[in-house]
């Protein structure tokens, strides 16, 4: 049985030490003997005497140090002994031990096997499982690795972003600066337009008063006008009112087609000259006021090679100039004319009937201001 073999085992370190010691004492003797017989020798030899005792004072020296040497050896080889002896004690304390413990478990050569070998089983399963682990935990390195990548590339971006949206922070910051700017601007003209606007209306106000003002006393003035020209012309027909205007039929003015004023027309335009000036001296100076004289056509047209116009609204403009000349020829200041052409763009008559048609030629006076 193995527990009887470990029990009867000896241990021969001890000796082996004590016998090692016993050697290294007995050569440092030896050593010695044979030193001090030389040294005797070489003193009693005349011829190199003095040079011996050198030598052996030297050697003396060099021994002196080597027997130092060998006893620090001794020592050192002394504690190794004694430090062997102990890791021997404690091994043998060990085997003790084990058998101790074989000898309590009482176990057999195939036993311990058997034992062995379901440790190295145990172990290797364990193994195994490490490696199962080892392989997850890797895989999981892996996939910390990756997700750190994505990690950095993620934070790549998001640096980017908020590099991107500090400098559109501040572009905002600009354009609002700017903004503010103009804004600040845009309330200063605004003020300095309202003051501007304040006084423009007060002055439209005042002018439109002004004008109001002028156009009442330009309504009394043409209700006397139009009364006096019809006190004047008494019951001819050739003269009709519509409404703040008077109209002369341009038949009785010009011939078909003609522009210079007939007998006729000139007696009704002297009668007219002479109202036009008495109302001259009775319209006060301050009323900028004018005679208006619209010429008008109708629609027939120009026949082709008529000399002097071409069209409709030239006869028309030729005929008011006309009669405009003849209204200074009696006295009419010329700066209260104002000569028009309308040829047939206005009809008072939408026929096409022969009286319809001397309907729009005409001749039309108004009273109003410049």
């Amino acid at each position: 049985m193995l527990n009887m073999r470990y029990r009867n085992q000896t241990n021969p370190w001890p000796g082996f030490v004590d016998l090692f010691s016993n050697l290294v004492i007995i050569l440092i003797f030896l050593l010695i003997v044979f030193v001090f017989l030389w040294t005797t020798t070489s003193v009693f030899n005349k011829s190199t005497g003095a040079r011996v005792v050198a030598q052996l004072k030297e050697t003396n020296a060099a021994q002196a140090e080597q027997i130092n040497k060998m006893t620090m050896d001794e020592e050192e080889a002394k504690r190794l002994l004694i430090l062997a002896r102990n890791e021997l004690e404690t091994l043998e304390k060990n085997n003790i031990a084990l058998t101790n413990e074989l000898t309590e478990m009482d176990l057999s050569i195939e036993d311990l096997i058997t034992a062995y070998e379901n440790k190295v089983n145990d172990l290797q399963s364990q193994g195994i499982e490490m490696q199962s682990v080892v392989e997850s935990l890797t895989e999981q390195l892996n996939q910390a690795t990756l997700d750190k990548e994505q990690a950095n590339a993620l934070e790549q971006e998001r640096a980017a972003v908020q590099e991107q949206l500090e400098i559109q922070n501040m572009e905002l910051a600009q354009q609002l600066e700017k903004l503010q700017a103009a804004l600040d601007a845009a309330e200063e003209r605004s003020r300095a337009q309202e003051v501007e606007y304040v006084e423009m209306s007060t002055r439209l106000n005042k002018a439109l008063a002004d004008k109001v003002a002028e156009l009442n006393d330009m309504a009394q003035y043409q209700s006397a006008f139009y009364k006096a020209i019809k006190n004047a012309m008494g019951n001819r027909t050739t003269l009709q009112p519509d409404g703040d205007r008077f109209i002369v039929s341009s038949d009785i003015l010009f011939s078909s087609g003609a522009y210079n004023l007939t007998s006729a027309g000139k007696n009704q335009l002297r009668i007219i000259a002479n109202v036009i000036k008495d109302m001259e001296e009775k319209i006060p100076t301050d009323i900028n006021w004018i005679i208006r004289v619209d010429g008008h056509t109708d629609n027939k047209p120009v026949i082709a090679g008529t000399r002097g116009y071409r069209n409709n609204t030239q006869l028309s403009l030729l005929r008011a100039t006309a009669v405009v000349e003849e209204l200074a020829k009696n006295g009419v200041s010329r700066r209260r004319l104002l000569p028009t052409g309308f040829g047939d763009t206005s009809p008072v008559s939408l026929g096409s009937t022969p009286s319809d048609l001397q309907q729009n030629r005409r001749i039309e006076l108004q009273l109003t201001n410049r």
